[in-house]
């Protein structure tokens, strides 16, 4: 049987992400969205399929706005939701956003009871955490799309301040993904070697920032939407290795159980991802300074659950 993913949102992020999976040939895809968007999905459901004998791929897409087109996922994306707007925080976004994907994930609860789902939209962390208590799958198999993005563009910048292939360079995030990030040089290496060793500090924390404003900087430059290319990307990395069960390890929001001694609420780690999801999530040694950061990023996750649990759109 050919495998399916489905990708909930056909705006700039879902439909750029379903080309990405498209042209990879991951498995088949579904392209689906709210039944007032009519034949939207369907539209570019279609203008993809049709590239593919272009670019040579044979990947049956589907757009619709029935949930029975998912039904049997292997894998499902969530990335409905509003987009950000100039001057608006990801967590601006948590009421409007934690009520679409409540309901979308019930519907997956429903149409694709054992499917991994990896949760795209923002606030991301706060989303993961309705996604996770709505479908109540086991917490190896919902999953947030965070540190892969933000460890993507860390990556960018290093390689511009050093003048190097983006290919060497191979950079660690943690935490929420928003302003309280904690983007970890020490960690961060260029063909093995630690950025500390090649950068000045002020570099180095320049960098920091910039990763950490990195959505905001797009949202500010588009001024009509947030960031789809680098954030769909970011997803087939993800989608891939778990398809493929390759176990890579990959900067995820996981809900933890006392890891990294945090409980109860998702935040960017490096997990191993692999045919069952989650598989591991490892422990990096942090220093007192990187664990203060750590614990005030999580402190702002659970800020938001707490909120979103005050509206009544979390368990």
């Amino acid at each position: 049987m050919r495998r399916k993913i489905t990708v909930v949102g056909a705006g700039n992020v879902g439909a750029t992400l379903a080309q990405r999976l498209a042209e990879k040939e991951l498995a088949d895809v579904v392209l689906l969205d709210i039944p007032q968007t009519e034949g939207m999905p369907a539209g570019k459901a279609l203008d993809i399929l049709q590239a593919g004998s272009v670019y040579g791929y044979d990947t049956k897409l589907t757009g619709a706005t029935d949930y029975a087109a998912a039904e049997g996922s292997d894998i499902v994306v969530i990335t409905a939701g509003v987009p950000r707007k100039p001057g608006m925080s990801r967590d601006d976004l948590l009421s409007t956003n934690a009520k679409i994907v409540k309901a979308v994930s019930e519907q997956v609860a429903r149409s694709s009871p054992n499917a991994v789902v990896i949760v795209v939209s923002n606030p991301l962390d706060a989303m993961a955490y309705v996604a996770l208590r709505t479908t109540r799958f086991p917490e190896e198999r919902v999953l947030g799309m965070a540190g892969v993005l933000d460890s993507a563009r860390m990556a960018v910048f290093v390689a511009q301040a050093l003048d190097v292939s983006v290919e060497d360079v191979r950079p660690m995030v943690l935490g929420g993904h928003g302003d309280t990030m904690v983007p970890l040089p020490r960690y961060t290496t260029v063909a093995g070697v630690p950025v500390t060793e090649l950068l000045s500090k002020e570099k180095i924390d320049a960098i920091v920032q910039r990763t950490r404003d990195g959505g905001a900087e797009i949202v500010k430059l588009l001024k009509t939407g947030s960031a789809y290319y680098a954030p769909s990307a970011s997803v087939v990395a993800m989608v891939e290795s778990i398809l493929k069960d390759k176990k890579r390890i990959l900067p995820c929001a996981a809900y933890l159980n006392g890891e990294y001694g945090v409980r109860g609420v998702f935040v960017g780690v490096p997990v191993k991802l692999g045919a069952r999801g989650r598989e591991e999530v490892l422990q990096l040694n942090l220093t007192v300074e990187e664990r203060v950061a750590l614990q005030k990023s999580v402190d702002a996750v659970r800020e938001l659950v707490e909120a979103m649990q005050r509206l009544g759109v979390a368990g």
